[in-house]
């Protein structure tokens, strides 16, 4: 269903009516606010809301006379200075930029980031008591810390030490054992021509994510957004949501967008800017309208975001548990013995007690021979009963009670084979080739001798599909698929080969920081889609028969200044600017204007 909006606009000397065609009640005249709103989606009836009755200016002077004026650092002033600052100083910025000349007064693309550093710089001013610059009170100190951290080039130094430290620790290998990197980065060899095992043990660049200087520098960053939000983002919110009216005919030349309309009225203006979503309030011969103020509050929910993103990795990096276990098919492990805390606020829970057996490694294989999948059936149980069973695989980990086992290695711990029809015997399988071509062996000596002089029957394996043979010269012999059921011979002994034992590697993590972190990431996405929201503003000024019009906002520039002419455009020219009345329908599609005249009778 369209929106429709009416408005039938009365002379200044005549009643309004009350009737059932009428859509105003009577206001009260003199100083007042009037607040126009769209009431209903489908009715589009006006409210006016009559408020702050008085003398506005005997009280802006009386409160002018017992306080000192406001100073302003030295610099141009901005046409924006007359509005942000709201109604109480909006005389007194006036008088300054009338008197201003004209190389003194900027052009109103001064952001109003710029305008609350001025006056956050004179407020300093005014606290030190205009002394000399080593008089410095506790007030004072705390603004230029406060200061000194929103600095941009701060953030972004900050923002770039953390970026390199995250992409070094995501190319060193991250809580491993001191062998691991005494065999990785010997000192004959550095990895970028200075990074050696010394160097990643001495600057703790094995655990960089809960490293003393990784950690600062979240929360020196953390104090840098606190300190923006505080000084500047809370700021031009507060500028922002304050009602403000332009009295001033030359302030309007320096808006964004600026027109006089012959013969217009500002009430005609005001029903067509609400009928495309502004708020409108009017005060006298003045009116202010907004639209998008969601904007200005998303920087604030961006910094908040982040907050909660920082939080979390820290909560994460001090807070949790880690640890990685290759277990073999059919055997267990009790947790506790497993998880490594990562810092001073890990806290033990009850998930510790509890054991995880593995029921059954596999692999799933492609037709051309190439793994497709590892599959790990586990069981957590108490020492009598089993609790939660679940099938885990790369990228489909095991999660209860606030422990998450990821499938990430696997390894061949026996082959188990049948010797000249004996019982089932395991080998124990040895690591030969490690990374992505795996090679793991065993050794079957033929007797005693074989045994005393190492010699005997070598079975290798590179996954759970097949085992090679070789015999006691070193020859190759044969291959066999477990269960096959067909066994074969080597230097005179049958091996019946039954199955091939895999292990799984499983890592384990107890981290209460990544819900933070997720909630983090969402709200980001959701503030910086609203940051993109545009915060438009116009202004408008009832001197005689003309109508002053200006505008301005803080994206979007071309579209708002297209959008604003097309409005202006559709303003009425009044003939008979006395007597004359106009009902103004306008819907999402188009305006209709009636134009009719005044009857003293009616």
């Amino acid at each position: 269903m369209a929106k429709l909006v009416k408005w039938e606009v009365q002379l200044p000397n005549a009643s309004l009516g009350k009737g059932r065609g009428s859509d105003f009640g009577a206001v009260e005249r003199g100083p007042q606010i009037r607040f126009l709103r769209r009431k209903s989606f489908n009715y589009g009836v006006l409210r006016v809301i009559a408020a702050a009755k008085g003398n506005v200016r005997q009280k802006q002077k009386a409160s002018r006379a017992s306080k000192p004026p406001v100073v302003v650092a030295p610099g141009p002033v901005s046409a924006p200075s007359l509005t942000d600052v709201g109604a109480e100083d909006e005389e007194l910025l006036t008088a300054d930029v009338e008197n201003a000349s004209q190389g003194e007064v900027s052009s109103i693309q001064k952001t109003e980031s710029e305008l609350e550093l001025r006056i956050l710089s004179s407020s300093e001013s005014s606290s030190s008591g205009g002394g000399s610059s080593w008089n410095y009170s506790p007030r004072s100190f705390g603004r230029k810390i406060l200061r000194s951290l929103s600095s941009l080039e701060l953030a972004i130094g900050e923002l770039f030490a953390i970026a390199g430290l995250s992409a070094l620790g995501t190319i060193l290998e991250q809580n491993e054992s001191p062998q691991f990197y005494f065999d990785a980065y010997p000192e004959d060899k550095p990895l970028f021509g200075f990074l050696t095992w010394r160097t990643i043990l001495d600057f703790d660049l094995n655990h960089i994510y809960s490293s003393w200087y990784y950690l600062g520098l979240l929360l020196l960053l953390a104090a840098s957004l606190i300190a923006c939000s505080s000084t500047r983002q809370l700021p031009m919110v507060k500028v922002a949501r304050r009602w403000s009216f332009m009295k001033s005919p030359v302030s309007y030349k320096k808006l964004q967008v600026s027109d006089t309309l012959k013969r217009a009225r500002l009430s005609d203006l005001s029903t067509l800017l609400m009928a495309e979503g502004f708020e409108v309030f009017s005060k006298g011969p003045t009116m202010y309208a907004f639209r998008g103020l969601a904007g200005r509050y998303a920087p604030i929910g961006v910094h908040i975001a982040l907050l909660l993103i920082m939080a979390g990795g820290t909560l994460s990096a001090i807070g949790g548990y880690h640890g990685t276990v290759m277990v073999p098919q059919g055997l267990n492990f009790q947790i506790g013995d497993v998880l490594q805390p990562n810092g001073i606020l890990a806290r033990p829970s009850s998930v510790m007690n509890l054991q995880v057996h593995v029921d059954k490694f596999y692999i799933d294989y492609r037709p051309s021979g190439e793994v497709s999948q590892f599959h790990s059936d586990l069981t957590v149980a108490t020492r009598n009963e089993e609790i939660y069973k679940k099938t885990i695989s790369v990228n489909d980990p095991f999660r209860y009670g606030g422990l998450t086992m990821y499938q990430t290695d696997w390894a061949l711990s026996a082959v188990q084979v049948r010797v000249d029809g004996s019982e089932p015997v395991n080998l124990v399988m040895a690591s030969l080739e490690k990374g992505d071509n795996k090679l793991f062996g065993t050794f079957l000596p033929l007797g005693a001798e074989g045994l005393e002089k190492a010699k005997g029957i070598s079975i290798l394996a590179r996954d759970l599909q097949s085992v090679v043979f070789y015999d006691q010269e070193g020859r190759f012999v044969g291959v066999r698929r477990p269960g096959s059921g067909r066994p074969i011979v080597v230097d005179g002994t049958s091996i019946l080969v039954e199955d091939v034992i895999g292990s799984t590697g499983l890592e384990l993590k107890m981290d209460p920081g990544v819900p933070v972190v997720y909630a983090g990431f969402g709200a980001l996405m959701l503030t910086s889609c609203i940051s993109y929201l545009s915060h438009s503003q116009v202004w408008a000024l009832q001197e005689g028969t003309n109508l002053l019009v200006g505008g301005k906002s803080n994206r979007a520039k071309v579209e708002f200044e297209i959008e604003l002419n097309k409005i202006l455009d559709l303003v009425p020219e009044l003939k008979n600017f006395q007597e004359e009345t106009v009902r103004i329908s306008a819907t999402d599609s188009q305006v209709m204007i009636e134009r009719k005249e005044f009857s003293e009778d009616k």
